[in-house]
Protein backbone atom coordinates (compact mmCIF):
# COMPACT_ATOMS: atom_id res chain seq x y z
CA UNK A 1 0.00 0.00 0.00
CA UNK A 2 1.71 3.29 -0.96
CA UNK A 3 2.38 5.64 1.98
CA UNK A 4 0.25 8.64 2.25
CA UNK A 5 1.95 11.79 1.23
CA UNK A 6 3.08 14.38 3.61
CA UNK A 7 1.95 17.89 3.22
CA UNK A 8 3.02 20.58 5.34
CA UNK A 9 0.80 23.28 5.80
CA UNK A 10 2.80 27.11 7.11
CA UNK A 11 0.23 29.66 7.65
CA UNK A 12 0.92 33.11 9.11
CA UNK A 13 0.26 37.28 8.46
CA UNK A 14 2.98 39.16 5.74
CA UNK A 15 6.98 38.37 7.18
CA UNK A 16 6.42 36.04 9.63
CA UNK A 17 9.16 34.07 8.29
CA UNK A 18 6.43 31.57 6.10
CA UNK A 19 8.75 31.41 3.17
CA UNK A 20 12.02 31.12 4.73
CA UNK A 21 10.74 28.22 7.34
CA UNK A 22 9.20 26.33 3.77
CA UNK A 23 12.40 26.72 2.00
CA UNK A 24 14.03 25.49 4.86
CA UNK A 25 12.04 22.52 5.97
CA UNK A 26 12.18 21.29 2.38
CA UNK A 27 15.55 21.20 2.18
CA UNK A 28 15.82 19.37 5.66
CA UNK A 29 13.21 17.11 4.96
CA UNK A 30 13.47 16.51 0.89
CA UNK A 31 10.08 18.12 0.20
CA UNK A 32 9.24 20.02 -2.84
CA UNK A 33 8.57 23.91 -1.98
CA UNK A 34 5.13 25.45 -2.92
CA UNK A 35 5.36 28.98 -2.49
CA UNK A 36 1.27 29.98 -2.70
CA UNK A 37 2.02 33.93 -2.47
CA UNK A 38 4.44 34.00 -5.40
CA UNK A 39 1.43 32.58 -7.34
CA UNK A 40 -0.79 35.33 -6.09
CA UNK A 41 1.77 37.65 -6.76
CA UNK A 42 2.22 36.30 -10.22
CA UNK A 43 -1.24 37.03 -10.94
CA UNK A 44 -1.11 40.47 -9.23
CA UNK A 45 1.87 41.21 -11.37
CA UNK A 46 0.37 40.88 -14.83
CA UNK A 47 -2.60 42.67 -13.34
CA UNK A 48 -0.38 45.46 -12.46
CA UNK A 49 1.63 45.43 -15.75
CA UNK A 50 -1.70 45.14 -17.43
CA UNK A 51 -2.62 48.68 -15.94
CA UNK A 52 -5.32 47.16 -14.39
CA UNK A 53 -6.85 48.57 -11.04
CA UNK A 54 -6.24 45.99 -8.18
CA UNK A 55 -9.89 46.60 -6.85
CA UNK A 56 -11.51 45.93 -10.55
CA UNK A 57 -12.69 42.13 -10.00
CA UNK A 58 -13.94 42.21 -13.14
CA UNK A 59 -11.04 43.65 -15.07
CA UNK A 60 -8.66 40.82 -13.43
CA UNK A 61 -11.18 38.33 -14.24
CA UNK A 62 -11.04 39.04 -17.85
CA UNK A 63 -7.16 38.71 -17.47
CA UNK A 64 -7.36 35.06 -16.31
CA UNK A 65 -7.58 33.48 -19.10
CA UNK A 66 -4.50 35.55 -20.69
CA UNK A 67 -2.13 33.68 -18.17
CA UNK A 68 -0.43 30.63 -18.71
CA UNK A 69 1.24 29.62 -14.72
CA UNK A 70 3.57 26.80 -14.28
CA UNK A 71 5.54 25.84 -11.50
CA UNK A 72 8.91 23.81 -12.26
CA UNK A 73 10.95 21.91 -9.77
CA UNK A 74 14.58 23.28 -9.04
CA UNK A 75 16.97 22.23 -6.35
CA UNK A 76 13.15 20.60 -3.75
CA UNK A 77 12.19 24.34 -4.47
CA UNK A 78 8.96 25.41 -6.71
CA UNK A 79 9.74 28.12 -9.58
CA UNK A 80 6.70 30.00 -10.74
CA UNK A 81 6.47 30.88 -14.42
CA UNK A 82 3.97 32.88 -16.20
CA UNK A 83 3.76 33.08 -20.13
CA UNK A 84 7.43 31.28 -20.21
CA UNK A 85 8.65 33.84 -18.13
CA UNK A 86 10.34 33.17 -14.82
CA UNK A 87 9.53 34.79 -11.94
CA UNK A 88 11.79 36.66 -9.48
CA UNK A 89 12.37 39.69 -7.42
CA UNK A 90 9.88 41.44 -8.93
CA UNK A 91 7.35 39.83 -7.13
CA UNK A 92 8.32 41.01 -4.01
CA UNK A 93 7.67 44.91 -4.57
CA UNK A 94 5.15 46.37 -1.85
CA UNK A 95 3.50 47.48 -4.54
CA UNK A 96 2.62 43.56 -6.04
CA UNK A 97 2.16 42.83 -2.60
CA UNK A 98 -0.92 44.86 -2.74
CA UNK A 99 -2.03 43.65 -5.60
CA UNK A 100 -1.66 40.31 -4.08
CA UNK A 101 -3.60 40.93 -1.33
CA UNK A 102 -6.33 42.02 -3.53
CA UNK A 103 -6.53 39.85 -6.38
CA UNK A 104 -6.54 37.22 -3.76
CA UNK A 105 -9.92 37.73 -3.00
CA UNK A 106 -11.74 37.07 -6.06
CA UNK A 107 -13.44 33.85 -6.19
CA UNK A 108 -12.32 33.02 -9.89
CA UNK A 109 -8.90 34.00 -8.88
CA UNK A 110 -8.94 31.49 -6.16
CA UNK A 111 -10.36 28.46 -7.98
CA UNK A 112 -7.88 29.40 -11.22
CA UNK A 113 -5.05 28.72 -8.54
CA UNK A 114 -6.60 25.89 -6.25
CA UNK A 115 -6.42 22.86 -8.43
CA UNK A 116 -3.21 23.75 -9.43
CA UNK A 117 -2.09 23.35 -5.78
CA UNK A 118 -3.68 20.54 -4.63
CA UNK A 119 -2.87 19.07 -7.63
CA UNK A 120 1.23 19.17 -7.06
CA UNK A 121 0.52 18.16 -3.54
CA UNK A 122 -1.45 14.87 -4.06
CA UNK A 123 1.35 13.76 -6.49
CA UNK A 124 4.10 15.15 -3.91
CA UNK A 125 5.42 15.12 -0.33
CA UNK A 126 5.61 18.94 0.14
CA UNK A 127 5.70 21.81 2.52
CA UNK A 128 3.12 25.00 1.26
CA UNK A 129 3.02 28.36 2.86
CA UNK A 130 0.28 31.16 2.86
CA UNK A 131 -2.42 32.40 4.43
CA UNK A 132 -5.22 29.79 4.14
CA UNK A 133 -3.42 26.79 3.64
CA UNK A 134 -4.17 24.89 6.62
CA UNK A 135 -7.90 26.14 6.35
CA UNK A 136 -8.58 25.86 2.58
CA UNK A 137 -6.16 24.45 0.46
CA UNK A 138 -5.04 21.64 2.58
CA UNK A 139 -6.94 21.18 5.20
CA UNK A 140 -6.32 17.57 5.80
CA UNK A 141 -2.65 18.66 6.02
CA UNK A 142 -0.66 15.98 8.79
CA UNK A 143 1.22 18.71 9.81
CA UNK A 144 -0.24 22.37 10.33
CA UNK A 145 2.24 25.23 11.53
CA UNK A 146 1.10 28.99 12.06
CA UNK A 147 3.93 31.23 13.05
CA UNK A 148 3.54 34.49 13.76
CA UNK A 149 5.45 37.71 15.50
CA UNK A 150 4.84 41.47 16.63
CA UNK A 151 4.09 43.66 13.29
CA UNK A 152 6.90 45.67 14.86
CA UNK A 153 9.32 42.88 14.44
CA UNK A 154 8.22 41.63 11.21
CA UNK A 155 8.30 45.33 9.63
CA UNK A 156 12.33 45.33 10.68
CA UNK A 157 12.94 41.96 8.71
CA UNK A 158 10.90 42.87 5.78
CA UNK A 159 12.56 46.03 5.50
CA UNK A 160 16.02 44.20 5.62
CA UNK A 161 14.84 41.76 3.12
CA UNK A 162 13.76 44.82 0.53
CA UNK A 163 17.01 46.54 1.24
CA UNK A 164 19.20 44.19 0.42
CA UNK A 165 17.55 43.64 -2.78
CA UNK A 166 18.06 47.59 -3.56
CA UNK A 167 14.15 48.75 -2.68
CA UNK A 168 14.63 52.25 -1.65
CA UNK A 169 11.66 52.11 1.24
CA UNK A 170 11.31 53.39 4.96
CA UNK A 171 10.61 51.33 8.11
CA UNK A 172 7.19 53.63 8.05
CA UNK A 173 6.41 52.79 4.73
CA UNK A 174 6.94 49.59 5.42
CA UNK A 175 5.15 49.20 8.66
CA UNK A 176 1.93 51.00 7.12
CA UNK A 177 1.85 48.38 4.60
CA UNK A 178 2.08 45.41 6.70
CA UNK A 179 -0.81 47.06 8.86
CA UNK A 180 -2.75 47.36 6.45
CA UNK A 181 -2.55 43.84 5.09
CA UNK A 182 -2.87 42.15 7.98
CA UNK A 183 -6.12 44.01 8.69
CA UNK A 184 -7.27 43.32 5.04
CA UNK A 185 -6.25 39.45 5.27
CA UNK A 186 -7.72 38.80 8.89
CA UNK A 187 -11.46 40.39 7.24
CA UNK A 188 -11.46 39.33 3.76
CA UNK A 189 -14.75 37.23 3.44
CA UNK A 190 -13.25 34.67 1.53
CA UNK A 191 -10.67 32.79 3.35
CA UNK A 192 -9.58 34.99 5.93
CA UNK A 193 -5.89 34.58 7.21
CA UNK A 194 -7.12 32.96 10.93
CA UNK A 195 -5.52 30.13 12.41
CA UNK A 196 -6.89 26.07 11.00
CA UNK A 197 -8.42 24.25 14.81
CA UNK A 198 -5.36 22.14 14.68
CA UNK A 199 -2.50 23.98 13.83
CA UNK A 200 0.42 24.33 16.01
CA UNK A 201 0.97 28.30 16.85
CA UNK A 202 4.69 29.02 16.76
CA UNK A 203 5.60 32.66 17.92
CA UNK A 204 8.88 33.71 16.09
CA UNK A 205 9.37 37.18 17.38
CA UNK A 206 12.54 36.43 19.45
CA UNK A 207 13.91 33.57 17.55
CA UNK A 208 16.51 33.45 14.43
CA UNK A 209 16.05 31.46 11.46
CA UNK A 210 17.55 28.41 12.75
CA UNK A 211 16.23 28.32 16.03
CA UNK A 212 12.43 28.90 14.32
CA UNK A 213 13.74 25.74 12.35
CA UNK A 214 14.41 23.47 15.01
CA UNK A 215 10.89 24.69 17.03
CA UNK A 216 8.80 23.90 13.68
CA UNK A 217 10.68 20.14 13.34
CA UNK A 218 10.19 19.20 16.91
CA UNK A 219 6.12 20.04 16.19
CA UNK A 220 6.51 17.97 12.47
CA UNK A 221 8.51 14.92 14.50
CA UNK A 222 5.98 14.97 16.99
CA UNK A 223 3.26 14.45 13.97
CA UNK A 224 4.33 12.06 11.54
CA UNK A 225 7.43 9.57 11.07
CA UNK A 226 10.01 11.26 8.70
Amino acid sequence: MRRKRLNIAIDGPSGSGKSTLAKLLAKKYNLIYIDTGAIYRTIGLYAMRAGVDRTDTEGVISLLPQMKIEMTLENGGGVVWLNGERMGDELRTPECSLYASDVSKIPAVREYILELQRGIARRNDCVMDGRDIGTVILPKAQVKIFLFASVEKRAERRLIELREKGEDVTLEQVLEDMRWRDENDKTRKIAPAIPAPDAVMLDNGGLGIEATLDAASEIIESKVKI
